[in-house]
């Protein structure tokens, strides 16, 4: 009994010092992670732009595994090897972009009128928000496009992650102080909204999937999008709010 009491103390004593280990380990990799980026942030601007608009279009361009360092280095007209000063791994490179992508989306909502409480209405402006984003970063939303159909196993699991955040924060600020009352009573206004945001998806999808770049959309897209909100305001609204 001595001898077992004396091996599983060993043991808990081993354990401990393993986990603490462990924790260090983990707290020296947060605190060099935390100092690369602050060693990015302190980069002019200009030079932040060019590495990320770099790394946005090689891994639009080639996939998260055919991606080249080197060839975003070589673009972004930086020092070789000088790309992990600021990022741990190609993989932290690609997630990073993602802070990136989020403030180019979060510009969005800076031009939405809130005050507008009809969905639809609500919805067009929406659409000639983006468009207008679409044009002035097509970099952000090629390399979206190219995420959502990134299959590499180091990846795909923190992709999923983000995009299931992207999509359910802009549906919910979308759907923001908008005025329900307008809607049919005699339908199920949750199933309403379910239709209307499925086709909102799968619209979005089909002329995301049309173009090679976001550069080359065309603001036809926006007609066609607007002829969805007449027919869907037309099933689901009161007649009265027509």
């Amino acid at each position: 009994f001595l001898m077992d009491l004396h091996q599983l103390t060993i043991m808990v004593n081993w354990c401990k010092i393993k986990m603490t280990k462990l924790v260090n380990l983990s707290k020296t990799r947060k605190e060099r992670l935390r100092f690369m980026r602050e060693q990015f942030n302190s980069l002019e601007p200009e030079k932040q732009e060019r590495i990320i608009n770099a790394a946005l279009r090689e891994f639009a361009r080639s996939g998260y595994e055919k991606a080249s360092t080197n060839a975003i280095i070589k673009e972004a007209n930086i020092a070789k090897g000088s790309l992990f000063n600021y990022f741990n791994s190609k993989k932290d490179l690609y997630l990073s972009l993602f802070d990136y992508v989020s403030k180019v989306i979060d510009e969005i909502y800076t031009q939405i009128d809130w005050n507008e409480t009809d969905l639809f209405e609500r919805l067009k402006q929406f659409g000639l928000v983006k468009f207008k984003v679409y044009k002035k970063s097509p970099q952000a939303y090629d390399f979206l496009k190219s995420a959502a159909h990134e299959n590499a196993p180091e990846i795909k699991p923190e992709i999923n992650t983000v995009k299931n955040e992207l999509v359910e924060d802009g549906l919910e600020k979308s759907y923001k102080n908008i005025d329900f009352t307008k809607f049919r009573e005699d339908m199920d206004l949750d199933k309403i909204m379910n239709i209307i945001t499925l086709t909102i998806l799968g619209l979005a999808e089909q002329h995301r999937d049309k173009v090679e770049s976001f550069e080359d959309i065309d603001s036809e897209v926006l007609n066609e999008f607007d002829q969805y909100f007449d027919i869907l305001k037309q099933c689901f609204y009161k007649e009265e709010e027509q």
